[in-house]
């Protein structure tokens, strides 16, 4: 805290000790709230210019401005905000007390009749006002605002009471989670809860984090996602259809677009392949953006995204092709792979230990970032999908795509291998991966295979990362702007 803010604060303490002398409670325990500013703005937009109700009203808000030594304040709720008029000479001297030992920054609740001015501002005449409760801290400056990036991020609370557009984006937000749940209601989805502690991390290719369980005497891991245990309840047969907003940890790199707490949507449908779940994802995604913004496109930085079906679907090899002149599938083992990948350029070829991650590796630095509008990227070796059902026509790819929208990976799924046996095989080809250090790579889950050994049918499966997708559709910058408290590294404070 700075030498200013010690200050300032010293100041409202006394006042504090101030209302407490007359016997004021500057932390009240409630006030009755008759309308939010939003609708008395609505209701009474009718009032001319100087004309005058009997109707009385009770508001309560953050003061965000105050004028005239209290004569003016501007009250902002978290609907919008409305002026409040004293007459110093129609007020009882208490209330005048108070007026002076208010802040900007503090809580109150106003009682009063409502009235326009001669300016055209809707207006509460202030007949009682009650202070509920004292900010002890100054707001950023009104026309600079909280700008510090940093501390947007690590005092959020702030970068909301000042910040409209963060307001906005974190409702929208809200608005997206529950535009997925409620279309995969309608669809005929059954919402679920899994572990987020796991004995075995699974379900993806990720680094995890690692707690304790003291009462077991047990090393866990948090969830780095949600699929196995999701589909034991597939086989379970609990629904055909099932699906878990869920959050999960993976113990990687921060970045713009990457946070280690995350949230995602995860669905099963059996049945369906991976062609369903295209469809399944475009619908999801354009259902959002309707919700959010009322259409099916958005504006991201330089450019306007149709989320509009169809969306484009290209194999993973084909792209690679266009844009390089390579073409994989006529290149047989790692060996011939790393060689052609060195002579594209610009690859780095360490950890590429198999002819699936050279492949992903040209994508990810030569195509990925011409990826604008909305794109299915299909069919992915088997040897980076090790979840995933073996393609029915060419056995070195699998069934899996993955959904890019402005150069990132918004959406990815598979038709689920169900096999069990080819599901082992799998799993022992992770553990070798780990072994020579790859440590993303996937654990042996026995009692996942168990389950498998029980039978799950054809099924499609889909992840879409809701951070991103709300980054998309609220024009955000970095994934902490759409994540309300992202993870910070601590601050010294020394």
């Amino acid at each position: 805290m700075s030498t200013t803010e010690q200050d300032l604060r010293s100041v409202r303490l006394k006042k504090i000790q101030e209302l407490r002398s007359m016997g004021v409670d500057p932390y009240p325990y409630e006030f009755k709230v008759s309308h939010q500013t939003k609708d008395l703005q609505e209701k009474y937009e009718y009032l001319s210019s100087e004309e005058v109700t009997e109707d009385k009203v009770s508001v309560a808000g953050r003061i965000r401005a105050i004028r005239n030594s209290g004569m003016f304040i501007d009250l902002h709720d978290n609907t919008g905000s409305i002026q409040i008029f004293s007459h110093l000479k129609s007020l009882s001297d208490d209330i005048q007390k108070i007026l002076s030992l208010l802040d900007m920054g503090d809580w109150i609740g106003v009682e009063g009749t409502i009235r326009r001015t001669k300016r055209g501002e809707l207006t509460i005449n202030n007949e009682q006002i009650v202070v509920l409760s004292k900010s002890l801290l100054p707001l950023p400056e009104k026309y600079h605002g909280l700008t510090d990036i940093e501390t947007r991020y690590r005092q959020r609370y702030v970068d909301l009471i000042v910040n409209h557009d963060s307001r906005e984006r974190l409702r929208k937000r809200s608005a997206i989670v529950a535009s997925v749940r409620g279309f995969l209601a309608q669809k005929g989805f059954l919402e679920v809860e899994t572990p987020m502690l796991h004995l075995i991390p699974g379900g993806a290719s990720a680094k995890p984090f690692l707690t304790h369980h003291n009462a077991l005497n047990l090393p866990m891991y948090l969830r780095i996602a949600p699929e196995l245990h999701l589909k034991r309840l597939m086989v379970g047969g609990l629904s055909d259809k099932i699906f878990e907003i869920n959050r999960c940890f993976r113990n990687e790199g921060i970045s713009p677009r990457h946070n280690p707490e995350f949230t995602m949507i995860e669905l099963y449908q059996a049945f369906a392949d991976y062609k369903d779940m295209m469809t399944l994802t475009e619908e999801i995604v354009q259902n959002a953006a309707m919700k959010a913004n009322g259409t099916h496109k958005a504006i991201y930085g330089e450019h306007e995204i149709d989320f509009s079906s169809p969306w484009a679907r290209k194999s993973m090899i084909d792209l690679v092709h266009e844009k390089t002149g390579v073409d994989f599938s006529k290149i047989e083992n790692v060996e011939d792979a790393r060689k052609a990948a060195k002579s594209i350029g610009g690859i780095s070829l360490e950890g590429l230990d198999s002819w699936g991650k050279v492949i992903e590796a040209v994508f990810a630095e030569k195509v990925e970032p011409s990826l604008i509008q909305p794109i299915h990227v299909i069919d992915h070796p088997l040897d980076i999908s090790p979840l995933a059902k073996a393609h029915r026509s060419d056995p070195r790819l699998t069934e899996r795509f993955e959904s890019f929208i402005n150069t990132w990976e918004v959406a990815n799924a598979f038709s689920e291998l169900n096999d069990p046996i080819d599901q082992r095989a799998r799993f022992e080809d992770q553990v070798k991966s780990r072994e020579r250090g790859d440590d993303e790579a996937q654990h042996m889950d026995k009692d996942y295979l168990t389950a498998l050994e029980y039978g799950l049918p054809p099924t499609g499966g889909l992840g879409i990362g809701i951070d991103r997708l709300t980054m998309l559709l609220t024009n955000a910058s970095s994934i902490r702007d759409v994540i309300a408290f992202p993870t910070m590294k601590p601050k010294d404070d020394k």
